[in-house]
């Protein structure tokens, strides 16, 4: 109910909406409204209230919500529905949890923080709250098992077309790397799980270090690692950059499906 509030906060953005306008138009009380108001400014969303008047949206936070780029998100497939968590373990988990329980493809599932969040060979990938891009992708091909680093190399050229949107020296380190001036920017770790030969799902995992200082680093990985925001000098738009990896995954991806009986023995 509270999405559905923001909705209408936002298609009046410049103006009040009176808490009797939105109580008449989703059918509950105007106490009701109040609540989730409150729980839209817990989420971090600034809202003017004034009596007589009602309530106005006048900030909205940095979150990776559908709601917060559903207007600007262009896709077929991946991003239709996005998995939102404040914190959580690790994406990848959750994707494979989800996956397995017949969720459906191109469900994204992303986190403002991961506690646990792994790049290849199990190693940490360090993942701060609202610094970076955290997200899995359950993805359905109907390929085989031989053919999944294809999906790979698609996330690959997305994540590193939608990067050179806000930075230059980005190099893809095959097979699953992303590297900006040198330093590792971006990981991609791809999962696969199936019976014989044939693939049930995919899970893209995708790691971006898109705002961190030089101190969000551990030490050990300081001389290694680096973000959009280190070698650019310039915040960049968390929201910008997700809806460009998603646009530019599914169009790849949509091609690759499309082309799959050429691609694959018969």
């Amino acid at each position: 109910m509270k999405e559905k509030i923001l909705e209408i906060l936002k298609e009046n953005r410049d103006s009040f909406v009176s808490g009797q306008e939105i109580s008449n138009k989703l059918g509950i009380t105007r106490a009701a409204v109040w609540k989730h108001i409150k729980r839209l400014e817990n989420d971090g969303y600034k809202i003017e209230s004034m009596s007589k008047n009602g309530y106005k949206l006048v900030h909205c936070p940095d979150v990776l919500t559908y709601e917060e780029i559903k207007d600007t998100l262009k896709s077929k497939i991946i991003g239709q529905r996005i998995v939102h968590f404040d914190t959580l373990g690790s994406t990848s988990e959750k994707a494979r949890e989800l996956a397995e329980c017949g969720e459906k493809e191109g469900t994204i599932i992303i986190a403002e923080e991961q506690s646990d969040g792994r790049g290849r060979i199990g190693r940490k990938w360090f993942s701060q709250n609202r610094l970076g891009i955290w997200m899995s992708v359950i993805l359905r091909p109907g390929i085989r098992m031989n053919e999944v680093p294809l999906v790979t190399g698609l996330a690959c050229e997305a994540v590193a077309a939608s990067i050179r949107k806000f930075a230059e020296n980005v190099e893809i380190k095959w097979p699953n790397d992303i590297f900006l001036n040198g330093k590792k920017l971006c990981g991609i770790l791809t999962q696969a799980s199936g019976e014989t030969d044939m693939v049930d799902y995919v899970i893209v995992g995708i790691g971006i270090n898109v705002n961190e200082t030089i101190d969000d680093f551990p030490d050990e990985i300081k001389d290694k690692a680096t973000s959009i925001m280190l070698e650019t000098g310039k915040v960049a738009s968390r929201k910008q950059l997700l809806c460009s990896v998603i646009s530019e995954f599914d169009g790849l991806y949509c091609k690759f499906k499309n082309t799959l009986p050429l691609n694959r023995e018969q």
